[in-house]
């Protein structure tokens, strides 16, 4: 946290050393640096993990989901297509939990299960830049991923009547976002802002198809925000 906090913090006052960044007639910085066929980044940053449930039967008792913020780390490969679209790789680590409170239940115990996520995630995007103005150029980003839980416990023997809340392993779903790259005297900095969905159930019932905790449970789909601080 403390390594990340450092980065932003250099990057940004590196952009307020810029007084031209919005002049009239700045001074560019990296001119080449989009012209080439190739490039390479790195990214953190913070997310915020929820859960979309979908009911069998509408009870009129949801699943409450406590969001926690996690973190995000990965590396970037970015092929350059012309000068408004790239086709980008985004491999990366992702950490996350959400708590969630079942209805129903007279003991924490068994009311609360704690899910603790950490994905391995491989985002094939498109990124659609406008023309640069000056040292900054907004842009769209949208495209699908792949992602594997590690913590999942998709083949564990133990379900909620055990404490234990089972995910699959494998996910995949779609991500949008916008963001502006800034280009300062030494490296392009990246803020952006993303909306994550997953396509696919993550749900492993429990064995008891009537479980208080799983049987009214029709699936369950990942969805969250990112915010990514890219350095390239």
């Amino acid at each position: 946290m403390k390594k990340l906090l450092f980065f932003i913090s250099l990057a940004l006052c590196s952009l307020h050393g810029q007084a031209q960044l919005f002049a009239k007639d700045p001074i560019l910085n990296l001119q080449s640096e989009d012209k080439s066929f190739l490039n390479y980044g790195y990214y953190l940053g913070f997310n915020q993990y929820d859960f979309k449930f979908e009911y069998k039967n509408d009870i009129g008792q949801d699943v409450l989901v406590n969001k926690l913020i996690g973190f995000n780390v990965g590396l970037i490969g970015e092929m350059r297509v012309n000068e408004f679209v790239d086709l980008r790789f985004e491999p990366g680590l992702l950490y996350a939990q959400r708590d969630l409170g079942f209805p129903g239940f007279t003991t924490q115990q068994d009311a609360i299960r704690e899910v603790r996520s950490t994905y391995i995630r491989f985002p094939l995007l498109v990124k659609l830049s406008t023309k640069r103005y000056n040292n900054i150029k907004p842009f769209l980003v949208a495209g699908g991923y792949a992602a594997i839980n590690l913590g999942a416990k998709e083949d564990s023997l133990d379900d909620n009547r055990a404490g234990e809340f089972r995910m699959k392993k494998n996910v995949y779903g779609y991500e949008l976002g916008f963001g502006i790259d800034f280009y300062t005297q030494f490296f392009k900095f990246t803020p952006s802002i993303r909306g994550v969905f997953a396509l696919t159930d993550e749900l492993v019932p429990d064995d008891d198809p009537n479980s208080p905790w799983t049987g009214n449970i029709e699936s369950i789909k990942t969805r969250g925000i990112f915010i990514n601080f890219t350095f390239e």
